[in-house]
């Protein structure tokens, strides 16, 4: 489906909205396209700001895939991007479900072959005062099972010196769960074993039994741990060949974002908008050579958060 049509002094630019993925037509028709760069989560917030980032930044010929659930919050987006310089395309994606993200990166190789930039960044909101119990499944649905589809489905097409990113948080670090539960998420070899973890621990707050068993009360927390858990998992798997080839696997941390939802669980006096928090990741994306010591690791991109800007946040 058609979404837009910009002319103006330079040749037309044409953006598309698709409402579903067909991995037998909707072939690209430009083929001078470089660059393909797909933010998840992209309607809203950082997301949108990652989104408005590349597409500022990339050239003419290259596509920013603009993700999100909401078929009329894609579109919107879309609209407000599509005076800027790169191509800006919409899809509704639903990260939490698995075929849904099998369909996308199926379409996205027979269009391109490949992807160069992806921020994985999709978020299941939690209100204050909710029932952990009862939003866990679509919390975790979410925010991890969607992390390590698209973990599965993307990491194979990036290519050389490309960038694949999930947005997490320091909370993401062990040392942010009590040291009893630190063999939870240790030792994982492969992506099903972090889910079987991520899975266990939901099945504990859905019967109402994690607080007896030492688990912190704010869910974001061990799902956090289980985002980068994944992409330790996975880094460990590729780590000599994408070094080779100048890929850069690894999860982030923004530092605090001022939100209408962070505002609900956080004083954001002094924090920062999204605008402003997205510059460092995307100058991470888009410079020329990564550093191979955050291969795989938790990169702290939030300035004024603990520790040294762009380090290692530790696992434990």
């Amino acid at each position: 489906m058609l979404a837009g049509l910009n002319t103006g002094r330079r040749a037309v630019k044409v953006v598309y909205y698709y409402q579903h993925i067909d991995n037998n037509n909707m072939i690209d028709i430009l083929g001078r396209m470089t660059k393909i760069s797909i933010v998840t989560g992209a309607t809203r917030n950082l997301g949108f700001s990652l989104a408005q980032g590349l597409a500022r930044r990339l050239d003419e010929d290259d596509v920013v895939y603009l993700t999100g659930r909401d078929s009329g919050r894609v579109a919107r987006s879309v609209r407000l991007l599509s005076g800027h310089r790169a191509n800006v395309r919409g899809e509704v994606l639903d990260v939490s479900d698995r075929e849904a993200v099998e369909r996308f990166a199926g379409a996205i190789a027979d269009r391109h072959g490949g992807v160069d930039i992806v921020f994985s960044n999709h978020y299941a909101r939690v209100q204050p005062g909710e029932n952990p119990a009862e939003v866990i499944d679509g919390y975790v649905a979410a925010n991890n099972l969607g992390t390590t589809h698209i973990l599965r489905n993307f990491a194979p097409l990036i290519r050389d010196n490309g960038r694949l990113l999930v947005v997490a948080s320091r909370a993401g670090s062990l040392r942010a769960l009590a040291p009893a539960l630190h063999g939870r998420f240790e030792n994982l070899q492969t992506l099903d074993d972090v889910d079987r973890a991520v899975c266990a621990w939901r099945d504990i707050v859905r019967q109402g039994l994690a607080a007896g068993q030492a688990w912190p009360e704010w869910i974001n927390i061990p799902s956090k741990i289980g985002q980068v858990a994944a992409v330790r998992v996975l880094a460990q798997q590729r780590r000599a060949e994408d070094l080779r080839r100048g890929i850069l696997i690894a999860a982030i941390s923004p530092g605090l974002i001022d939100t209408g939802a962070s505002r609900q669980w956080l004083d954001m006096t002094g924090a920062p908008p999204p605008d402003e928090v997205a510059i460092p990741l995307l100058d991470l994306a888009l410079e020329a050579a990564c550093d191979a010591a955050f291969y795989g690791g938790l990169i702290n991109l939030g300035r004024g958060e603990p520790g040294r800007f762009r380090t290692l946040v530790p696992w434990i």
